[in-house]
């Protein structure tokens, strides 16, 4: 994977529970990563059909391994003003230099 092709901008972000000036609890984002990644939408070449079993999985995403974070499904992915949850962390090629990551689109609900 060359820089070439991560030339998205991603931030990795967890939710943690932040107190406001009223002392109640709301949820807030923490960045614990921002980083360039390549990303892959979800389309209907043979690959994305041979991973039925994330059907809800509409993103790819792979970037290098970061130093003193182990990213997991309770995390998520933020760019171009897209909020991702992730489904699924695999090390590419169990080599530990980069990390490939299949998310689902959060939508927002409207009432």
């Amino acid at each position: 994977m060359s820089f070439g092709k991560m030339n998205t901008f991603i931030d990795i972000i967890s939710t943690v529970p932040i107190k406001d000036k009223e002392g109640f609890s709301i949820k807030g984002d923490n960045i614990l990563a921002s980083v360039r990644a390549y990303k892959e939408d979800r389309h209907g070449s043979e690959r994305w059909m041979n991973m039925a079993s994330f059907s809800t999985a509409s993103c790819l995403f792979r970037f290098r391994k970061i130093p003193g974070l182990e990213v997991n499904t309770e995390m998520a992915i933020v760019c171009d003003d897209s909020r991702y949850q992730i489904l699924s962390v695999e090390d590419v090629r169990s080599r530990g230099m980069y990390v490939e990551v299949l998310a689902e689109k959060i939508e927002p609900t409207v009432r």
